[in-house]
């Protein structure tokens, strides 16, 4: 179950990523109630979830194309210490009060540029940090911490806004940015398998680009997985965004309740990733990957028309752990489909897939909810996600058999 922390770099490596995750977390629901305080608007909080991902959707690929050129450890470090300032910075604007909303909206897009050029090499380096063996178990390990991180952080943040207010919140992420870099400057490949591609053989970034969308576009179960991916952050990751509104106006929580909904959603998805990583290389994955954004649909819209705190908690933790059974899994199979000179780009249009799309998604779930309601906008997600799906499941069996 745990057998990829056996690899030296990947058990360091998972434990900074780990420590820094917590911290992002603690500061997504400190800023969502920030912005909330404001604002006192769900379109503001769309945006600011917007510029946190927008990014995304202009420098994932060109992210993807670095990571099959350049040092990753190294790039990854470089975007790890400028997020880990920008937190710094935002926090002593919190702390001296002279914090507004356009402030606020100019650092999520500066994290959010740091956190597009970065993934596609953390999830590319997977492959180099553990090999081919323990691929999908060092996937599901990832998802797993990312996913504890998701219960950790909330519920730490509930517990630092009695302590020491939202300031403190913003403070320790950017105190958590330590961990991840020292962690990339403890990561040591041997000098055989230290890196795969080399920098002199580089094409021009758009001949790099172009190969890329012809390699997916030549590969129907690829491209399906894609576009499952892309429907379920189009539609559903909002959820995310707009867990404040139902805290405050439909619960009628502070900032602690808060934090303990969005600490059971990240329970879920943790309970998600450890079953996964429990399940290790195990067949039906294709299943996996459409039963779980299916069921992601159905709990989402379940959510988002419950009025009883219990069941919503409920309904949170479906959520949570269904899209993780859908996306993890998303991952190991497009690592396993795809050949080791594509795999960053791959890998970066699965990020830009799930990210890239996210934006879109919270600006238009932000708008909907303005004018309908965020329980009306996050239904209609729901439904969206449920007929895509099963459209997709009725014209390409393929999808079924991949293991």
């Amino acid at each position: 179950m745990f057998r990829a922390l056996s690899h030296r770099n990947y058990r360091v490596f998972w434990i900074g990523a780990f420590l820094s995750n917590v911290g992002t977390w603690m500061q997504a629901v400190a800023q969502g109630w920030l912005m909330l305080q404001l604002t006192n608007s769900a379109l503001w909080l769309g945006i600011d979830g917007f510029m946190a991902t927008a990014p995304g959707f202009f420098l994932t690929l060109a992210g993807g194309v670095f990571a099959d050129l350049v040092d990753r450890r190294r790039l990854l470090l470089y975007t790890q210490v400028v997020a880990g300032f920008a937190a710094v910075a935002l926090a002593t604007l919190v702390w001296t009060s002279q914090v507004n909303k356009w402030m606020v909206l100019a650092f999520s897009f500066v994290t959010g540029c740091c956190m597009a050029l970065a993934g596609p090499s953390y999830q590319a380096m997977t492959f180099d940090l553990v090999g081919r063996e323990d691929l999908a178990n060092a996937v599901a390990l990832n998802s797993s911490q990312f996913q504890l991180s998701r219960v950790i952080g909330p519920v730490l943040a509930g517990l630092g806004f009695k302590i020491f207010g939202l300031t403190g919140c913003f403070f320790l992420n950017g105190l958590s940015f330590v961990a991840v870099v020292v962690a990339l400057r403890m990561v040591h490949f041997k000098e055989a398998t230290k890196y795969i591609h080399s920098v002199k053989d580089r094409r021009a970034l758009w001949q790099d680009l172009i190969a890329g969308f012809r390699y997916v576009r030549n590969r129907p179960r690829v491209f399906s997985l894609l576009s499952i991916s892309a429907i379920n952050s189009l539609f559903g990751a909002p959820y995310i965004t707009m867990i404040p509104i139902f805290a405050r106006d439909i619960f009628h929580l502070g900032a602690s309740g808060l934090a303990w909904m969005m600490g059971v959603a990240g329970a879920g998805a943790f309970c998600g990733a450890l079953f996964l990583a429990y399940l290790g290389d195990f067949r039906r994955k294709g299943w996996s990957v459409l039963g779980g954004a299916f069921g992601f649909g159905v709990f989402l819209m379940a959510f988002a028309q419950s009025t009883q705190l219990v069941w919503s908690l409920i309904f949170l933790f479906g959520v949570g752990f269904t899209i993780v059974t859908s996306v993890a899994v998303t991952n190991t199979l497009l690592q396993q489909l795809v050949t080791d000179e594509m795999r960053g780009r791959v890998m970066s249009m699965f990020i830009l897939s799930f990210i890239g799309a996210m934006p879109i998604g919270n600006l238009l779930a932000g708008t909907v909810s303005h004018q309908y309601g965020a329980p009306f906008a996050l239904a209609a997600g729901g439904v969206c996600i449920i007929i895509y799906v099963t459209v997709v499941a009725i014209r390409n069996r393929r999808l079924w058999e991949l293991r």
